[in-house]
């Protein structure tokens, strides 16, 4: 199977590898259909069983010990990466001698595998465990060991959003499945143990605590104002317009009003949806060039390679208040300045009250200087790589953020 084989449109290759965790292969657009894929020859160890889950009642947060994790590969020379193609001297995770986008279970995952129990049958006492259900993959974004996210082809972009968005319908159905994360942990300051191209995905067996604080925030501000949360700051910070990013017809990219981080960048559908699934054609497309440019202009500005954590935040997949849950990308650095990285010390990693270093829109006007501004493009924007069927969106009012009919 070579790096151009394969249909961009076509659900993807499926295989196993030598432990029985399944491999996924999402080829480019207008590429041949591929042959079967490459068999895992290696003679691996078993499977760990599914890490403990414990709950922290003085928070109310789910912690799990994956202690297996404590032997994953760190750091390793680009000879010995096992998220390179396999060879004729070296096999690894990929069996194939190219590839365009692969995803595999992890070998050593934080949840999984197999389901665990239900958010309802969580155990709620002190000294009570559960087994930490789930699953977690690692999605390779290229072969080639040496690039990056940002230096990815529009077309290779889409087929990672294609990817993301097949992975989090999937992995929805999974039972005992509340949420699907996908992100990317990009540079050794953030903690990454491998530097080839690649992200993560999580189904946990809980809904994070991140997103029930969202949750409750946007029920607080429905009840006191009669308005969606998600909508509304949208609205806000495209009336005030200093923060803006990048803007296209279907997305928005901005510095929010009380960024924590030096670098932050929220990217934010118009329309009111609750998971990549739910966007159409015209969606996933805007997208594909819109959050390339976001990280191209993080990108550029320093002459070294800027590390970051680029967070997709789904709506639970079932809730009372999924419909009031917005799809939004958050990216987030602490490089502060060119030599200087933002570390969470006493307030911030103690007490969860964070003191910025750099102000919003200064953070936002250097964005937008260090390229050319972003222009969405006109026509048909549903081009190769789109997904089929989906219904028109409806637009957004910029200035009340409410949804409106095109």
């Amino acid at each position: 199977m070579s790096n151009s084989a394969g249909s961009g449109t076509a659900g993807p290759l499926r295989s196993r590898l030598a432990d029985g965790r399944e491999l996924l292969y999402f080829f480019d657009s207008g590429n041949p259909q591929p042959g079967p894929s490459p068999a895992d020859t290696r003679d691996l160890p078993p499977r760990p069983a599914p890490p403990e889950l414990r709950r922290d009642l003085l928070l109310g947060d789910w912690v799990s010990y994956a202690t297996h994790r404590q032997s994953r590969t760190h750091l390793p020379p680009a000879a010995e990466c096992p998220l390179c193609p396999s060879g004729p001297e070296r096999a690894t995770e990929i069996p194939a001698q190219g590839y365009d986008v692969a995803v595999f279970e992890n070998r050593f995952p934080s949840f999984g595998p197999g389901p665990g129990p239900g958010e309802g049958q969580l155990p709620p006492a002190p000294g009570q465990t559960a087994p930490a259900g789930g699953r977690c993959e690692v999605i390779a974004f290229s072969a080639d060991h040496s690039t990056s996210f940002p230096g990815l082809s529009r077309e290779r972009v889409r087929t990672v959003i294609r990817a993301w968005t097949q992975r989090t319908a999937e992995l929805s159905t999974i039972p005992g499945v509340e949420q699907v994360f996908i992100f990317e942990n990009r540079g050794a300051e953030i903690g990454v143990t491998l530097h080839h191209p690649h992200g993560q995905i999580y189904a946990y067996p809980y809904i994070t605590p991140r997103t029930l604080t969202h949750l409750e925030s946007a029920a607080r501000f429905q009840e006191a104002s009669g308005r969606n949360l998600f909508g509304s700051l949208l609205a806000s910070e495209t009336a005030d317009g200093r923060r803006i990013v990048s803007r296209g017809r279907h997305w928005t990219a901005y510095v929010p009003f009380a960024a924590r981080m030096p670098v932050e960048v929220h990217v934010v559908p118009h329309r009111p949806v609750p998971d990549l699934p739910s966007l159409t054609d015209a969606e996933r497309e805007e997208l594909s060039g819109l959050y390339l440019d976001v990280l191209r202009r993080v990108e550029a500005l320093y002459a070294t390679p800027t590390p970051y954590i680029a967070a997709w935040y789904q709506a639970p997949i079932v809730h009372p208040a999924r419909g009031a849950y917005r799809l939004h990308l958050q990216l987030t650095s602490p490089r502060r300045a060119e030599n200087k990285l933002k570390y969470l010390a006493g307030s911030e990693a103690a007490m969860g009250a964070f003191i910025g270093d750099v102000m919003p829109e200064e953070a936002a006007e250097r964005l937008r200087s260090v390229l050319p501004p972003y222009v969405p493009e006109t026509g048909s924007e549903a081009g190769a790589g789109a997904f089929r069927g989906s219904r028109e969106p409806a637009g957004t009012n910029p200035r009340t953020g409410q949804e409106e009919p095109v």
